[in-house]
Formats: C-alpha cells, structure tokens, sequence
C-alpha cells in the first residue's frame, strides 16, 4: 500500500470533497478516486467512503481506517526525519506555494543559491494568491508559502521570515488618455473616470490595497483578474488601468507594455512586506531546516 495514497486519503477526510482536493494536489479527479479505490482493494474490498449520499461521508471501516492511516503517517514522517540526520546525500522535494512576486521575482533568486550546495534537492513552485497558499499550507499541501499579505490570519499562526518590500502603483497603456500633455503624474478625480481592473478577493495585492488605500472605494471597477500578466497584456492594450506591484509593473514598463503612473496628493499608494512563512512549531526534514536557515541568514545579511 503507498504511502502517498494513505496520506491523500487523510487529507480527502479532512477536505470531504474530491474536486477540491484534486485541484490542490494538481491531479485529476479520477487519479485521486482510484487511489482511494486502491486502498480499499488492499484492505479486502471494504468500502471507505460512503458514495451513496451527495455529501462527503466516511463508511465506519472508513472512520476506523483514518484513525490508523493518521498514525502510520505521523510514524513515516518520524522516521523519514531521523533517518534525514543520516543520509548525506539525501533527494528532497520542497513544496513552496506562493504568490506571483515571492514565486516568480524574489525567491527563485534564493533557491538557485541554495541549490548550488545541494544539488540533491528539487523545488516544486505552485504560483497561488496569499489567502490559497495560507490554506495549501495549512492542509499540508506545501512546506512554505511565500505571501505578500496574511489574509486576517493570525500571525502568531506561522514563522516567519521577511524576504522583501514592496509598494503598490497606478499602470496604464503607454499611450493612454491620462498621459496625455502630462508627465506620468495625474491626478486621482482624472483617473477614477476610467473602468478599473482589480486582483481576485484572496490576493495579498487587493488585500492590501482595498484596506491601504483611502479611495479604493471610488475606483470605476470593471474587471476582475487574477493574473498579473493578464493584467498588463489588458491594460497595455486598452484604457483600463490598474494596480500592480511596483516590482512586477517597472519590468513590464521597461518592456514598453506599460506606463506606471503618479498620483498627485498620494505619492505612496500602498506599501507591504513579503513573507516566507511555515506552520509555527511543525518539524520539518533536516534539509528543509537548512533551507529555511538558509534564507534567514542571507536576509540577515542584506541589512
């Protein structure tokens, strides 16, 4: 019986829906269902899982399994760790979701360093917004997740380490109405009367704009999006405008796709840290530690 099929049936019992667990793991739907009907092949063609009623629901061998599954999987991953102390050239995979600024332009940066003395290692990048890496966190879908907000979530929940800043900026098309006879500074009444596009609600960047900026409420929304490059690619053809990380928009702007855009009387926008968290107190691979040590140190040694 493999051990990934037990440790995916716990986590579809804690779920109690196979879709939404499917997508999180990026598997389809018919893959996880015949893994849970491998397991009960093995166990003697028991029935785990009652596929009779509409909601999700646990036979009682179903209950009974869980409860052992839950201890061979706590006993595994003790052992995986200390056996971890032992292995010298140990393969690895770690599991970050994050969002698209941690994801695509400020750890990649860290994890080819951190490969370069430890070739044996294989990272698995998920590009998620803030409030889903938070949750594929918490369901033990990911090791880490980088985020650019915690979503409400408490943050006594999580270590955490800050792996960069970044502010938020007005974008628009290069040759857009508001620039014209200007300088790349408008003003905020001028700009409100064009259709606005906005990141998806579970975005660290809406999250942190709509709580942040004092006149979010008067933008002229249109459109929600929840893709960067989704984003510039409507904006850069269109008379939408948007807001984006300064980081993400000054790439786009230096490809000419984009002009980012000052705002007379609200010269900061909005402003935010970046964050590497993992589940405060969770024990993690001997390699695992060493990457998480591996990012504090060199964070440390930009200050």
């Amino acid at each position: 019986m493999r051990l990934n099929f037990i440790r995916n049936f716990v986590k579809l019992a804690n779920y109690k829906n196979f879709s939404a667990l499917s997508n999180d793991l990026s598997i389809s739907q018919s893959t996880l269902s015949n893994q849970i009907s491998q397991i009960e092949k093995e166990l003697g063609n028991i029935k785990l899982i009652d596929r009779t009623t509409r909601t999700f629901k646990l036979t009682q061998e179903g209950e009974i399994f869980l409860k052992y599954a839950k201890e061979m999987i706590g006993i595994m991953d003790k052992c995986f760790l200390e056996l971890s102390e032992y292995s010298i050239k140990q393969h690895e995979e770690i599991i970050i979701s994050a969002s698209t600024l941690p994801g695509s332009h400020i750890l990649p940066i860290f994890i080819a360093r951190f490969k370069e003395s430890h070739p044996n290692v294989d990272f698995k990048i998920l590009i998620n917004n803030s409030h889903k890496s938070i949750n594929l966190l918490r369901k033990d879908n990911a090791d880490f997740a980088g985020i650019g907000s915690f979503m409400g979530s408490g943050e006594e929940e999580f270590d955490y380490l800050k792996i960069g800043s970044d502010n938020l900026v007005f974008v628009c098309s290069p040759n857009h109405k508001l620039l014209e006879g200007r300088k790349n500074e408008v003003s905020f009444n001028d700009l409100i009367s064009f259709p606005f596009i906005s990141r998806e609600k579970g975005s660290g960047t809406r999250n942190v704009f709509e709580n942040n900026f004092p006149q979010f409420h008067l933008l002229n929304i249109q459109l929600e999006i929840n893709n960067n490059d989704s984003i510039i690619t409507t904006v850069s053809e269109s008379s939408y405008i948007s807001v984006l990380s300064e980081i993400i928009a000054q790439k786009a702007e230096n490809a000419g796709l984009i002009r980012i855009m000052k705002i007379k009387d609200y010269p900061i926008i909005s402003q935010r840290d970046i964050f590497l968290i993992r589940i405060k107190g969770k024990e993690l691979s001997k390699l695992k530690e060493d990457f998480w040590t591996f990012i504090n140190k060199k964070k440390r040694s930009k200050k």
